[in-house]
């Protein structure tokens, strides 16, 4: 048992670790609600476009103008990661690093000469990747993602789509944090590229049915167009689910250690006042046992 001294500084030290704590609760759970209606309507929109790349893939393969990248069993894979440039959010970046890891390996058992490149939003997932010598294309810092904007999801749009169009690799995917619900974010590891390999959801009727599409005026200038907002409207989507995940990890994160905080400093409050008491008692015997001696 610690004396009252040392007692009274730790749960004094404590609780300033828990007025922060709650304070950058406060924070997160503010970020948290501007950003979440966002994510999750631009997610089903995403969803909707993404279902639509199934169908249109489907058509591009008639047009030899396109000059699409031949199809063949895939070796150089790009990967698009998304993590946080700050810490405090629990697992988030941790998982995110796991699913990477976990892809690699998946790749590297279907195919021993896989080789992988990287493009990098977030400086947790950079330290990751750096740390274990895999090559970073490009490690993107601005704007940050927290103040990301659709200008900055173009951006990475156009460095990937040129990377696949040059043939740098053979698939382009993304790995980021699906937003599910304020106490449940998954990380996932997508197919963004080639189109022709993008699966629909066996659910949408219209994306696994054969339809001849009249296109007017000029199929191959739309299917480029549509190339190009698939891109950038699904790179803004998983931009905006990785952001509201953040913020909910660091919101359950500092939730938890308020909670620990307060625990401990009720425990330790006990052992003050135990402490205190048995000073005191002391105290009295000290005095009791002089007054005995002096008498």
């Amino acid at each position: 048992m610690g004396n009252v001294k040392e007692l009274r500084g730790r749960i004094k030290s404590i609780g300033n670790i828990r007025q922060l704590t709650k304070a950058m609760e406060m924070v997160a759970s503010m970020k948290l609600r501007r950003v979440q209606n966002k994510a999750v309507a631009y997610h089903g929109a995403s969803r909707e476009l993404r279902a639509m790349a199934a169908r249109v893939s489907r058509v591009a393969e008639g047009y030899s103008e396109l000059e699409l990248p031949k199809l063949g069993e895939p070796s150089r894979f790009g990967v698009f990661v998304l993590s946080s440039d700050r810490g405090l959010c629990g697992a988030y970046n941790s998982k995110i690093g796991l699913e990477v890891l976990d892809f690699m390996d998946r790749k590297r058992k279907e195919r021993a000469e896989a080789s992988f490149r990287f493009w990098v939003y977030g400086k947790k997932a950079y330290t990751y990747l750096h740390k274990r010598h895999f090559e970073v294309e490009r490690y993107f810092v601005d704007p940050p993602l927290d103040k990301v904007r659709f200008e900055a999801a173009a951006m990475v749009g156009a460095e990937l789509g040129k990377a696949f169009l040059e043939g740098k690799v053979d698939e382009v995917y993304v790995a980021y944090t699906e937003f599910v619900s304020a106490g449940r974010f998954v990380p996932r590891v997508e197919r963004l590229l080639p189109l022709r390999r993008i699966v629909a959801d066996p659910e949408d009727e219209a994306a696994t049915a054969s339809i001849d599409y009249l296109v007017e005026p000029d199929p191959v200038q739309l299917i480029k167009l549509f190339f190009e907002a698939y891109l950038n409207v699904s790179i803004y989507d998983v931009m905006l689910q990785s952001l509201t995940s953040e913020h909910a990890s660091r919101r359950m994160a500092m939730k938890n250690a308020t909670d620990a905080a307060g625990r401990m400093q009720r425990e330790l409050k006990l052992e003050y006042n135990r402490a205190r008491q048995e000073s005191i008692t002391k105290e009295l015997l000290d005095i009791v046992g002089g007054a005995n001696a002096i008498a």
